[in-house]
């Protein structure tokens, strides 16, 4: 009897896995073969090397993630573009109402002309820039 009481005495600790993964297997690579390994663990995108060995021999697939420093670059310069376009939206409104609160209508009129002219330079820039956006996403981003 007392026996039995020591065999199913819990002993605490971490409770024992289901499933537990106890075989193991060692191969050895030549450096050839071990910066290639390197190369696709990285480029999987995965943390933990023994994920990727059994996801490659069991043929689960390999996620590669390839990120396009041309792209990203591309990206980032149309953002603060962007950002700098929205700006002088704002600014123009401000100008607009300054030009008829501080000048006379006849001269606030001739600064607003000038100012309608580079505003039209701007919308044809910014038709430009849309179309090559739309001709860099044909080429490049769409795979």
């Amino acid at each position: 009897m007392e026996n039995e009481e020591k065999k199913n005495r819990n002993k605490g600790g971490r409770p024992a896995k289901i499933d537990p993964a106890v075989h193991r297997y060692s191969i050895s690579l030549n450096d050839e073969e071990n910066a290639r390994f390197l190369t696709l663990f990285e480029t999987s995108g995965m943390h933990v090397k023994a994920h990727f060995i059994r996801a490659c021999v069991f043929q689960k697939g390999i996620k590669t993630v390839k990120i396009d420093k041309a792209t990203m670059d591309y990206y980032m310069r149309l953002t603060s573009f962007y950002s700098q376009f929205r700006a002088v939206g704002v600014n123009y409104n401000q100008v607009v109402k300054i030009l008829y609160q501080k000048f006379s209508e006849k001269k606030a009129l001739a600064y607003l002309y000038k100012l309608e002219k580079k505003t039209a330079e701007f919308a044809v820039l910014s038709q430009k820039i849309i179309s090559l956006t739309e001709e860099f996403e044909e080429k490049h981003l769409k795979k």
